[in-house]
């Protein structure tokens, strides 16, 4: 079940391939994206001294948040991979045009996941084929469904 979906990176970029990664959450953190209170369209992936991180997404704190502790909602996060497939995101991360942009939260098994792909960005003229690409299957959709009658 998603929790939260990033549009925008089927938008800029051409997803090739998807990973699923465990993140490190404080308490408050499960709380609010449980309540639906996170946004990763600015968020990127960076893989730094063999650990991969979260930069940008940010999750904003209920205001039944504990008193004695001050939630940064934009803070790095860790994302828990296995070492083999840090590896191979090396790998491909250092060859040109290749990057790293989260996809989705998801929960499974009652823990929340996040699906992050490795990406090569999109030019302008892709992003416009690809919309219209988008509008024409949306238009045969319309024109059979008054078909059927």
């Amino acid at each position: 079940m998603s929790i939260i979906d990033n549009k925008k990176a089927f938008h800029d970029y051409f997803i090739e391939e998807r990973f699923e990664a465990g993140m490190v959450l404080e308490g408050w953190e499960v709380k609010s994206l449980r309540a639906g209170r996170g946004q990763i369209k600015e968020a990127y992936v960076i893989v730094r001294n063999g650990e991969v991180f979260l930069f940008g997404a940010h999750i904003s704190a209920l205001p039944t948040a504990s008193t004695h502790i001050s939630p940064d909602p934009v803070r790095t996060r860790k994302l828990l991979l296995r070492g083999e497939e840090i590896k191979k995101l090396i790998g491909k991360v250092e060859r040109a045009g290749y990057t790293l942009v989260p996809l989705n939260f998801h929960y499974q098994r009652g823990r929340i996941k996040c699906e992050i792909g490795l990406a090569k960005g999109k030019k302008q003229h892709d992003k416009r084929d690809t919309e219209r690409i988008r509008d024409t299957q949306r238009e045969i959709a319309s024109v059979m469904k008054q078909n059927r009658r």
